[in-house]
């Protein structure tokens, strides 16, 4: 019998809620993947409630697991590791000195970069630094970027709002000419009303797919999408069609949740 494809997932945790790894665990395990799950916070809740307990961890403690990481050898055997909210510039720096190091052992593993930075309605939520950090350290490294549209215009430095702006962004992001990158929440130009698009830039095209905005905003949907569309890749699907299933994913978590009228994402079907 094949082992399951490893996944080392890199990014913030909290008790209750779905944010980060505790959004993007099930979702991989669900389908199929071994997770090592590597916290960079550790909260009582994502920040949307009036307390909020615990801390961003500390770099060294950070650093020590990611040596655990190594001890067990799982990057050498790992199929992808993602990168998501840092809590630290710190952090990144350890996170992206561990990822450059075994993508250089390991050049099969597949680097995916959730550039966790803010949103719209949200704008800036993480430390003075860390921007500089995913543009410098991070997202240079990347097989695959995922950010929101909000995201991308901070690392690129202007908000593109149409399909060849979108292009642009990406070639400018990686670095490389033309960036594999996965743009969620977006409203172009010409989006419909009414709609939201998942929009993936690849080899200088765009793929779009469209899907009714849902009303409500609960935190973690983009580590959602994230975690699915590993799953997918991981599955053997092309970068197009996992965003396309990961969004499908993202809705289908999201019809739930407003069926049963929570706060927090319903990830668990009946």
């Amino acid at each position: 019998m094949q082992s399951p494809v490893l996944v080392i997932s890199i990014q913030s945790q909290v008790v209750y809620g779905h944010v980060g790894n505790s959004a993007a665990v099930y979702p991989m395990q669900s389908m199929g993947l071994e997770v090592a799950a590597v916290p960079t916070t550790l909260l009582s809740n994502q920040p949307h409630y009036p307390t909020m307990r615990g801390r961003v961890l500390e770099t060294d403690l950070v650093a020590d697991l990611l040596l655990g990481v190594e001890e067990r050898d799982l990057p050498r055997s790992a199929g992808a590791v993602v990168t998501g909210y840092m809590g630290s510039p710190e952090n990144a720096a350890v996170t992206a000195d561990f990822v450059r190091r075994w993508k250089a052992m390991n050049p099969a593993l597949i680097h995916i970069c959730d550039p966790v930075i803010g949103d719209d309605d949200l704008g800036v939520f993480v430390a003075d630094g860390l921007i500089d950090r995913f543009r410098d350290d991070l997202t240079p490294l990347a097989d695959i970027v995922t950010p929101n549209q909000f995201e991308l215009g901070r690392l690129v430095g202007e908000r593109p709002d149409t399909e060849e702006g979108l292009i642009e962004a990406a070639r400018l992001l990686s670095g490389r000419g033309t960036g594999r990158t996965v743009v969620t929440g977006c409203v172009l130009a010409d989006t419909a009303p009414g709609e939201v698009e998942t929009v993936t830039i690849e080899e200088g095209r765009a793929h779009r797919v469209s899907i009714a905005r849902i009303p409500i905003r609960p935190s973690g949907t983009g580590d959602l999408f994230t975690a699915y569309l590993t799953g997918w890749l991981m599955r053997g699907e092309s970068l197009p069609e996992a965003a396309v299933r990961a969004a499908e994913g993202v809705r289908q978590v999201l019809l739930r949740t407003t069926a049963a009228d929570v706060f927090e994402m319903r990830l668990i079907g009946d």
